[in-house]
């Protein structure tokens, strides 16, 4: 004996048109054959579900249907025909196809006479943001993220290029959703957020470092210790005379630029610092560098 209609979708004989259709698209997509290929099992729930839809839905056929249940479109019962009586569900309101493009049921259920078989169609990208160390996104390196796209959560690994910048993205084929009927998955769009670095900061390719120097080491000049990103410490000559924001370059250390392949640079910024307190000998010494230096630097300025 054929299942109540209202069984198989699992609502109640007064449920609303929304409560059907609500039930009809969730029982749909859980059954549908591209989402559980060769289960039989979801084939006949899926079939059993449109029969069910296809009668609940027409006013008309469900009054029938209350009345008389399954005999009212069975051959020889006061019902007449079949329910289908040249009714079609439209799978492309269940799954967000537009209008007028239709599904029949020989393109679900590979039917013959003329029927179409379904269409492949790429499963949608995904879309995800990252926080990348800024180490990562200068020299390259690997990022695992977890990402759920087929109903169960999946860590992969994504390869970061050397040279990413916030805003970069990385696409990864096929790790998207799956596609449908037999077309292939969708792709991953790893969108990347670059974390701080303590010290450096980033100008395109080049690197930036501030360099603290005392003020004898401006005015005599100096061989001070600069941060690399990767090489660590390196000794640089600071000229005598050198005045805040004096950059040093070295050369090839910086940030791999994506476009070219080549390195961009490192440029420490001198920053002379002063010293807050100062003892008598040194308050002297200070004011006697005054009286052999009285210009006044402000004098041609303004």
């Amino acid at each position: 004996m054929a299942e109540d209609f209202y069984q198989v979708l699992g609502v109640s004989r007064n449920s609303s048109d929304a409560d059907l259709k609500k039930a009809y698209r969730k029982l749909s997509r859980e059954n549908h054959p591209d989402s559980k290929p060769g289960d039989k099992a979801a084939a006949e729930k899926f079939k059993q579900v449109q029969e069910a839809y296809t009668v609940l839905s027409d006013s008309e056929k469900r009054q029938k249907y209350d009345r008389f249940g399954h005999a009212a479109f069975q051959g020889g019962g006061r019902g007449g025909a079949s329910p289908f009586g040249g009714g079609q569900v439209d799978l492309g309101d269940l799954f967000g196809g537009g209008g007028g493009g239709g599904f029949d049921f020989g393109d679900l259920f590979g039917g013959g006479g003329g029927r179409r078989a379904s269409r492949a169609r790429k499963g949608q990208d995904v879309e995800t943001t990252i926080d990348v160390p800024f180490n990562t996104a200068a020299e390259g390196g690997s990022y695992s993220l977890t990402v759920n796209t087929a109903g169960k959560p999946e860590q992969i690994t994504a390869r970061i290029p050397a040279g990413v910048d916030s805003g970069s993205v990385i696409r990864l084929s096929g790790q998207g959703h799956p596609g449908m009927g037999g077309g292939p998955n969708g792709d991953l769009m790893v969108k990347i957020r670059v974390a701080p670095h303590p010290y450096f900061r980033r100008d395109a390719a080049n690197l930036l470092v501030d360099v603290p120097i005392s003020l004898t080491e401006a005015a005599l000049g100096a061989k001070v210790d600069v941060p690399t990103l990767s090489e660590g410490l390196v000794t640089v000559t600071v000229p005598p005379g050198s005045a805040s924001g004096t950059r040093l370059r070295l050369r090839g250390k910086g940030i791999i630029n994506r476009k070219t392949n080549e390195p961009g640079d490192l440029y420490a910024i001198i920053q002379i610092v002063v010293p807050k307190e100062l003892d008598d000998r040194s308050r002297e010494l200070l004011e006697e560098f005054a009286e052999l230096h009285p210009e006044d630097l402000r004098e041609d300025r303004w």
